[in-house]
């Protein structure tokens, strides 16, 4: 497994996600909301609103998942954090990356992923992802792309707010 690679910037980074002041906040509709529609509109079983702090991923809206948290270095979202485009895994046991993944040969059995960076606007930092999950390899057509990139995006917009 390669784990997700810190970003050169973190110390910056890690300054725009605290002054953001969501990391182990309650549930807000106003994110579940987001999550929900990306499950019903891309037919995929989980979707997230991830923060990623320094040791960890923390779902600030869930669907999908128990878990609340993972390991960021572990973490799909670690990866999707550092690309300045939408990241896409087609088929996790296809991917060198990703095979031997704990969240790919263990529960939840992830074989397909895709995630957009969500950045801070006042830093340009990435503080967190929004991303999908499946338990089954796919390819995302276009109108499912401009989807995901219309959540993403609408979802950043929630994230700065009052900031």
């Amino acid at each position: 497994m390669q784990i997700s690679l810190i970003p050169k910037d973190e110390l910056a980074r890690m300054v725009a996600v605290h002054r953001m002041a969501i990391l182990d906040t309650a549930p807000e509709e106003r994110f579940d909301v987001l999550t929900k529609e990306a499950v019903e509109k891309l037919n995929v079983p989980i979707s997230t609103i991830t923060i990623i702090d320094e040791k960890r991923e923390w779902f600030k809206s869930c669907q999908g998942l128990g878990n609340k948290e993972g390991d960021r270095a572990a973490s799909f979202c670690g990866h999707a954090l550092l690309e300045t485009n939408i990241f896409i895994v087609e088929d996790t046991l296809k991917d060198p990356r990703f095979a031997d993944n704990p969240m790919v040969v263990g529960s939840p059995f992830i074989r397909f992923y895709a995630g957009i960076a969500l950045m801070d606007n006042k830093t340009g930092q990435p503080v967190g992802v929004f991303c999908v999950k499946d338990i089954k390899p796919r390819n995302l057509s276009l109108e499912e792309v401009s989807i995901l990139t219309n959540l993403a995006g609408r979802a950043e917009k929630e994230l700065n707010k009052g900031q």
